[in-house]
């Protein structure tokens, strides 16, 4: 009975992390977050980071119970206000006097990879943040499905670190259990 609960909670586990990593999807499938920098100055780049942070703990909490892209971007347009809020807020108390522009909007992308994921080129919908004019380098990622929000963390390398909550209550029960 052992050898078939173990069994049973590795292809949990397993099937699980096969539907973490998004596979099959299409452009269409994808919101993709675009920040980019007021400059390729270092300050302008090192504030770009920190508004970035800003933004991701901004809109984790109201993206954590999305289930769609059309959620998604719903959630993303309604908080366009606040993200550039957020933005701003990071630029004043960094010392700068330009102001952040948050947008949705369809633009064209390179290929990019994220860990074994790799997106094509093409045109995808994104959640565009410009600070300044914008014409600086840039910081990107996905926010649905949610590669660097909900259920997936950056480690500061773009490479994505899956989190799965079964395999989490897997382990309590392990470690309450003595196992």
């Amino acid at each position: 009975m052992k050898k078939i609960l173990i069994a049973v909670a590795i292809l949990a586990v397993l099937t699980v992390i096969v539907l973490a990593v998004p596979s099959g999807k299409t452009n269409a499938d994808y919101l993709r977050i675009h920040i980019r920098a007021d400059s390729n100055e270092t300050a302008d780049q090192n504030v770009k980071y920190k508004v970035k942070s800003a933004v991701v703990d901004y809109l984790t909490p109201y993206l954590s119970n999305v289930h769609s892209k059309n959620d998604a971007m719903s959630t993303v347009k309604s908080q366009l206000k606040g993200i550039e809020q957020v933005a701003d807020k990071v630029l004043a108390e960094n010392g700068f006097d330009y102001k952040a522009h948050a947008k949705l909007t369809a633009e064209q992308f390179p290929d990019r990879k994220y860990g074994e994921l790799t997106l094509e080129q093409g045109v995808y919908d994104a959640l565009i943040i410009e600070l300044g004019s914008g014409q600086g380098n840039n910081w990107w990622c996905v926010v649905y499905p949610p590669l660097c929000f909900v259920g997936g963390e950056s480690n500061g390398t773009n490479q994505i670190v899956y989190k799965s909550v079964l395999w989490e209550i897997i382990n309590e029960w392990r470690e309450s259990h003595g196992k």
